[in-house]
């Protein structure tokens, strides 16, 4: 059977969606982690490919490793010198396989000559209905096809999102701490970010706390909105802070949200890893529903994470402009795929599997956090996700310790990970590369650790920075 495509790309007026070269003009790299309005212009001779007379796009102007490089580079290095394999709690993959019956339902999708071709733009007819279906469940109302666009992974969804509704100088209020990749997206679509701090308790450094107890000022998130704003960008459960927004909270940004006239980016990708109540600000009233935007995740949700399928839910008048972005961005998206991560979430309403994994991450979090416990080192109990962020002020690393010149300049928590690489083995993410300058000293003296390892990977950390014992030093 053919499937004549152009059916099902909406025909969109061209002037309502802007997707050509993503309006990286108006882009300066150099503004892109800090609050400036402006930069030194950069000539063109600062963006020549080495050994040809042609310029590159001067917002991947390469400045430096970024964090993943740096830090996964230490990591091998430490093994080879040491002999040991270090304990990888930095990168958010997962260290097992996905469950039994996804693995099946993959394995049988790729022997059938069909489900290898193209699959529709907007997903395989299969996979929107399995998702209409699990997505009725979770938000206890009717969810259609036609409010679905499958992508290919939830960054790229993302990235839809952006791209289908941002013109030049519109802004985006994110929160921080972010996850990295929202800030090139939205500045490669045009848009301008205001940035919205979370705000850990003040005596973080002291006690441990509970994720919720991390919170926006909403009359900081007020004086953020102009005329210009365009969408505010929500992540709940939290990365790398674990924290659910509440009722009350979505609540608030909803109601700004409607009086105000914008959009709701709603990163839900940690949605069935939750240790409390899980709030969808979708469901909180039809004026806030037909302006929000859910992203949701294959590869979180059945610890899958190079599977890359995701899926934006909202408003039918707004999924149609996501995925005519989505078409342009990247077709379609793999479709052997599509149909396993299909017959995966039905076996998932039914087999308990989201209460199973649920159970599993509240036990990986008691084995993890018990050295913390042991040492009296405050962390942020996690409502959600599978981070965690750790707050070693107290610890004191030793004056004799010797950086490599790229970390010198860097802040406390880049010292702590190379440190605690090299000392100890264990792998952590200095989470200020996740904030704007201005922002860095809320997590300067913080380490994120991902816990979304195998048990006995976790036991040989804790056992490892039971060693950290020596160098804390109490007020």
């Amino acid at each position: 059977m053919l499937i004549n495509f152009s059916s099902i790309i909406p025909k969109v007026n061209k002037n309502l969606i802007k997707l050509t070269s993503f309006q990286v003009t108006s882009l300066q790299l150099t503004t892109k982690r800090n609050n400036s309005s402006s930069s030194s212009k950069m000539s063109n001779s600062d963006n020549l490919i080495k050994g040809l007379n042609i310029t590159h796009n001067p917002y991947f102007n390469l400045s430096g490793q970024d964090i993943w490089s740096l830090i996964n580079e230490t990591a091998a290095k430490a093994e080879i010198e040491s002999g040991k394999k270090v304990c990888n709690l930095g990168q958010g993959f997962f260290s097992y396989s996905p469950p039994d019956f996804a693995i099946k339902y993959a394995k049988e999708a790729f022997d059938d000559p069909l489900t290898n071709q193209y699959a529709p733009p907007r997903g395989k007819p299969q996979l929107l209905n399995s998702l209409a279906k699990s997505y009725t469940k979770f938000f206890g109302k009717e969810i259609k096809q036609t409010e679905i666009c499958v992508t290919t992974g939830a960054n790229e969804g993302m990235l839809s999102c952006f791209t289908a509704f941002l013109q030049k100088n519109d802004e985006v209020i994110v929160m921080e701490p972010f996850f990295d990749q929202y800030i090139s997206n939205i500045e490669l679509n045009g848009g301008v970010i205001k940035y919205l701090p979370i705000n850990p308790p003040a005596d973080f450094d002291k006690r441990i706390v509970d994720a919720s107890e991390w919170t926006i000022d909403f009359k900081q998130l007020e004086s953020l909105i102009t005329s210009k704003t365009k969408m505010i960008v929500i992540n709940t459960p939290h990365n790398p802070i674990g924290k659910n927004f509440s009722k009350e909270e979505l609540l608030k940004i909803g109601e700004l949200a409607v009086k105000h006239d914008f959009l709701i980016v709603s990163d839900e990708v940690y949605e069935h890893l939750y240790y409390k109540e899980h709030i969808r600000i979708a469901n909180l009233s039809d004026e806030i529903a037909k302006r929000t935007l859910t992203i949701g995740s294959a590869g979180k949700s059945f610890a899958a994470t190079g599977w890359r399928i995701g899926w934006v839910i909202g408003n039918e008048e707004l999924i149609k402009y996501v995925q005519a972005a989505h078409t342009r961005v990247c077709f379609s998206s793999p479709a052997p795929i599509q149909v396993a991560v299909s017959k995966a979430l039905d076996a998932a309403l039914e087999n308990g599997y989201y209460e199973a994994t649920r159970n599993k991450y509240i036990n990986k979090y008691k084995i993890f956090t018990a050295v913390f416990d042991e040492l009296n080192l405050p962390y942020t109990i996690a409502d959600g996700g599978y981070f965690l962020l750790v707050n070693f002020k107290k610890v004191k690393i030793p004056e004799n310790i010797e950086f490599p010149e790229i970390i010198k300049s860097k802040p406390r928590d880049f010292k702590l990970a190379f440190w605690f690489i090299q000392e100890f083995g264990v792998v952590g993410i200095p989470p200020t590369e996740f904030y704007t300058d201005s922002n860095k000293e809320a997590a300067q003296d913080c380490l994120r650790f991902a816990v979304c390892k195998d048990d006995d990977v976790l036991a040989d950390a804790v056992n490892r920075l039971r060693a950290l014992k020596k160098y804390i030093v109490e007020e």
